[in-house]
């Protein structure tokens, strides 16, 4: 096999190794919540909401928007980071053309590069690169839209809903309204950053599929160890564990 077909056939391998990973964490947190970071979190802003909107007092306000605004912030600064770098990777594109392979030193003859490095190959590994950038930014674009709504939703007192008959209970119907908005304001940050993550695989492709691949590789340990969380679900059957045991002991 030729070095110039390692790119066929690596390449591939590292975005299968990714997207299968995706597929069973996404599976997972549908399945087993509780057993994964993001599914703890969603469980905790329902908590976090009903808490806040339930309070009579409304004290809690302004540490609600506070909140919310530190998580605008943040989707902005990736947003803005995201946005930036796509321009100015297409500006070093369109400047001369094409990307000039013998002034980057990854031309075929490259002692470092095994794989394709001609002109289009290059193109194509940065074109790559721009498009994980422009995904990043739409994904924090919509994190900061669905945020911006739940910052006005979170704090609409629950009592003025009371005339909504249509409903048993209309308060839940607006907690769990405004708790999907928050959360997918939330899914589309990790989403964003995501694209993030996966733009370093994407970049080392530029030297070669094995980098490419053992970044992919690499990072989706990384990911597993940050994605999982069993903490939550182990401390929730030692809970139950001793309650039995309590009662046992009571039934005794």
């Amino acid at each position: 096999m030729r070095k110039e077909e390692l790119d066929y056939v690596l390449v591939p391998l590292g975005l299968a190794l990714m997207v299968a990973y995706h597929a069973w964490l996404l599976h997972r947190i549908r399945r087993r919540p509780a057993t994964t970071v993001v599914g703890v979190n969603a469980i905790n802003r329902r908590i976090w909401v009903r808490h806040i909107m339930e309070d009579p007092s409304g004290k809690h306000a302004v540490m609600a928007v506070q909140t919310i605004r530190n998580n605008i912030m943040a989707s902005t600064l990736l947003a803005s980071t995201a946005i930036t770098l796509s321009s100015i990777i297409t500006v070093l594109m369109s400047s001369s053309g094409s990307v000039d392979g013998r002034r980057l030193g990854l031309l075929p003859d490259a002692p470092l590069v095994v794989g394709a490095a001609g002109e289009t190959a290059l193109s194509a590994k940065f074109f790559a690169i721009i498009v994980c950038f422009l995904v990043a930014f739409l994904l924090n674009v919509q994190s900061i839209r669905y945020y911006s709504h739940a910052s006005t939703l979170v704090n609409v007192p629950l009592h003025l809903h009371a005339h909504r008959r249509r409903r048993r209970r209309p308060e839940l119907a607006v907690v769990d309204y405004v708790t999907a908005t928050l959360n997918r304001g939330s899914y589309f940050w990790s989403l964003g950053a995501r694209a993030f993550y996966f733009s370093c695989p994407v970049f080392l492709w530029i030297f070669g599929p094995i980098p490419m691949l053992s970044a992919c590789a690499a990072m989706v340990g990384a990911l597993y160890f940050l994605d999982v969380c069993d903490d939550w679900w182990k401390e929730d059957d030692d809970e139950q564990s001793e309650s039995d045991d309590r009662l046992e002991e009571v039934k005794v």
